[in-house]
């Protein structure tokens, strides 16, 4: 690898045109597509139409977070140490974009040989989370690396979460919907949506394994295609230098955790976030098709729960700068919160015919959710700032690395606790109806859990120290000493 050459003239305040914005976006697109499926659809695929037991595929998980647990770190100081000629962070979309789309399709692999082999969908998914950590990294790393300006981090935070929740949309409302037209034994049903009727099939039979991976593949092709317009499109001009990346050591890891306090309590913050909000994209499947009965229905409640992550993008800078960005986060959350308690009053007997009530409640807890742990990537370059502020070491990969840990952490605990969960209530993946008993332990995934969580993610969000004016004097601060040579 080659040192990435960065001019002593690079505008690090550059302010970022809508080309590379856009193009950085695609990125969160990307990922979504290609491992949202997976986040979303994998536990009721290897639970159902593979047919392992609830056990089972929430072990998987577990075990594989572990792994990803010592990878990660090591992930982020190799990229914070080495650069490419073709840049530091960007080369990774290219050289391990490719082989994450193929393992990704991998997972849902429809030969009989394979079904329900423990091995095989232990192996496939650990190969795939681990390709993944080598383009999710590099790529939380490049949020740093465009510019400090930090209004501008927070225009691109809302366009990229714009494009992450299109990725959102294709996932979690057409991804259910596209399977279900692909699977046999089809019926025409009635969508919930303005009385429009579709030939679905048993999303839930073994004989959809082909339906799964037909969609998944397509969807992996379209993403790579994805990464591959954030590769061209994007700047990097915030770099450590030579010097600093010379400097890196694993132990920065350590390091860093000890004497960044915003690190910490960002990263709790992101591990109970998205624990509860994997929750939900986890159990949304058994919920619609269990307790409330209308698996039909579910392209279109989260087709209404998708607008505020597209359309509403643009109030979340607005509303930070009215309120604040604590205040921000409480009013999120507690818009998740409401939301899911209307779900908790749809699934009751008498309201479990009423499509609207789904759509009020989908609407706002998705609403709330997709804010709270949309907006917080804005923090993470000012967190990136305060190291490099402390330390005098520009350590971004290795941050973006324990970010992506507490993400990843975050994603496994929302399959892995649903899982075991569902085991110890003996839900039963080959049966059409459940007991009372794997009911409620659906109930308590999807509604009591992440509504506990989202209150201690309230208080964790209290304790976060840096304001805007500390930003913006790090930042100056930063930029001071580098045009000194005081580094």
């Amino acid at each position: 690898m080659a040192s990435n050459p960065q001019s002593s003239s690079t505008d690090e305040f550059a302010k970022l045109t809508w080309r590379e914005r856009i193009s950085y976006g695609a990125g969160d697109l990307a990922q979504n597509l290609i491992f949202g499926t997976i986040g979303s659809m994998l536990l009721f695929y290897l639970t159902t139409v593979y047919g392992l037991s609830a056990a089972a595929g929430a072990t998987i998980f577990l075990v594989v977070r572990w792994v990803n647990v010592f990878w990660d770190p090591w992930v982020g100081a190799v990229i914070d140490k080495h650069d490419f000629k073709s840049g530091k962070y960007r080369p990774y979309l290219v050289y391990a974009g490719v082989p994450l789309t193929i393992f990704s399709a991998m997972l849902f692999l429809p030969i009989d040989a394979v079904r329900g082999n423990i091995a095989y969908a232990f192996i496939a998914y650990l190969v795939t989370a681990l390709t993944y950590s080598l383009v999710n990294i590099p790529y939380g790393a490049l949020n740093a690396s465009l510019t400090r300006d930090n209004d501008e981090v927070s225009t691109l935070t809302t366009v990229r979460m714009t494009e992450a929740n299109i990725g959102n949309l294709l996932v979690y409302t057409f991804l259910p919907l596209f399977v279900q037209l692909a699977s046999p034994d089809k019926q025409s049903k009635d969508i919930g949506f303005f009385g429009l009727h579709m030939n679905l099939g048993d999303y839930t039979s073994p004989k959809a394994g082909t339906a799964y991976f037909t969609v998944m593949a397509i969807y992996m092709v379209i993403g790579f295609a994805m990464l591959m317009f954030t590769y061209f499109g994007i700047h990097e001009r915030v770099l450590p230098t030579k010097a600093e990346s010379d400097n890196v050591k694993y132990s920065d890891l350590f390091a860093e955790l000890k004497r960044n306090r915003p690190l910490l309590i960002l990263g709790l913050f992101f591990l109970i976030g998205f624990t509860f909000m994997f929750f939900g994209n986890t159990v949304w499947p058994f919920y619609m098709q269990y307790s409330v009965g209308h698996s039909e229905w579910i392209s279109s409640i989260n087709l209404i729960g998708s607008i505020p992550g597209i359309f509403l993008v643009f109030l979340w800078p607005i509303v930070r700068k009215r309120i604040g960005k604590k205040q921000f986060f409480y009013i999120f959350l507690t818009l998740f919160i409401i939301g899911t308690l209307i779900l908790y009053a749809w699934s009751l007997p008498a309201f479990k015919d009423s499509v609207a009530l789904g759509y009020i409640g989908r609407f706002l807890q998705q609403w709330g959710i997709t804010a709270a742990t949309g907006y917080m990537w804005s923090l993470v370059p000012e967190v990136v700032s305060y190291g490099e502020y402390k330390s005098k070491k520009r350590v971004a990969g290795i941050i973006n690395a324990l970010m992506g840990l507490f993400f990843k952490i975050g994603l496994a605990l929302g399959g892995i606790i649903p899982g075991y969960i569902n085991a110890a209530t003996h839900f039963d993946g080959t049966a059409k109806t459940q007991s009372a008993g794997a009911l409620m332990g659906i109930q308590i995934s999807m509604i009591w859990l992440p509504v506990i969580l989202a209150v201690v993610a309230m208080f964790i969000m209290s304790r976060y120290p840096l304001s805007d004016n500390d930003v913006k004097k790090i930042n100056l601060e930063i930029d001071q000493r580098k045009k000194a040579g005081n580094l």
